[in-house]
């Protein structure tokens, strides 16, 4: 019998609602809701618990794994008296104490053109917090995007002069300069995964670009019933005949 590798996690948000838990998290591990028909433990142990063992002895898997835990528990302030969860650091601050318990100096920054300001400002808190930072803008080497097969039609501003991205370029000048920890600001779609793939030091995305809902993409998600309800009923890009 083939094992199911159709994981829906997701479906998971169902018993959450009714139950405030579910499987892989309870407060009551002996009544904890059942398991969704696909849920990844089922076939899929062998997967789970020879992961966890890499998290185990001092390797850097390991010691990045315990420090996110720690800096997950300090995320949160607790307040004696009370079992209320409350949270107390933004994700710029998980990020300093996460690079700062790692003991890295050097931070590098993949930076969207458009977010050089925001970029800047990063900067100025990772040098106040004791870091070295680096930064390299998306646009790279300012290299026509015609040279990528483009036609003039599929610019952003056609007939005009568009230079393209170069992550590549980016994650490479990064590792050049020695970076311990590399962050995405604001990257677009495709050219944060070509920068992931080529860094040599570990990547974390401070900022995900979206240009209409102001780099908060997950409004999308709590807006699909009413604002973005599109999505569920049309194509987002039509196929060509």
């Amino acid at each position: 019998m083939s094992k199911q590798t159709d994981f829906t996690c997701s479906n998971c948000s169902a018993a959450w609602r009714k139950s405030g838990s579910t499987n892989c998290w309870s407060s009551d591990p002996e009544n904890q809701p059942a398991k969704p028909g696909n849920c990844p433990t089922r076939d899929h142990g062998d997967i789970i618990n020879e992961s966890f063992e890499l998290y185990k002895g001092n390797a850097e898997d390991a010691k990045m794994a315990a420090v996110a835990a720690r800096v997950e528990g300090l995320c949160y302030q607790p307040i004696p008296g009370s079992d209320a969860i409350n949270a107390r650091w933004t994700r710029v601050e998980d990020t300093v104490a996460f690079a700062k318990l790692m003991g890295y100096n050097k931070i590098g920054m993949a930076t969207c053109i458009g977010l050089l300001d925001e970029t800047n400002r990063l900067a100025a808190i990772l040098q106040a917090q004791g870091f070295k930072p680096v930064s390299v803008c998306c646009k790279s080497g300012s290299i026509d995007k015609l040279e990528l097969g483009l036609r003039e039609e599929e610019k952003v501003r056609p007939d005009t002069f568009e230079p393209a991205c170069n992550p590549v370029a980016q994650a490479r000048l990064l590792n050049r300069a020695g970076t311990d920890l590399n962050i995405i600001v604001g990257l677009c779609v495709g050219h944060d995964i070509l920068f992931t793939k080529y860094s040599e030091a570990p990547v974390t995305t401070l900022v995900v670009k979206d240009r209409v809902a102001g780099h908060n993409p997950v409004s999308v998600l709590y807006g699909q019933n009413f604002y973005y309800k599109r999505l569920q009923k049309q194509p987002v890009l039509q196929e060509k005949k």
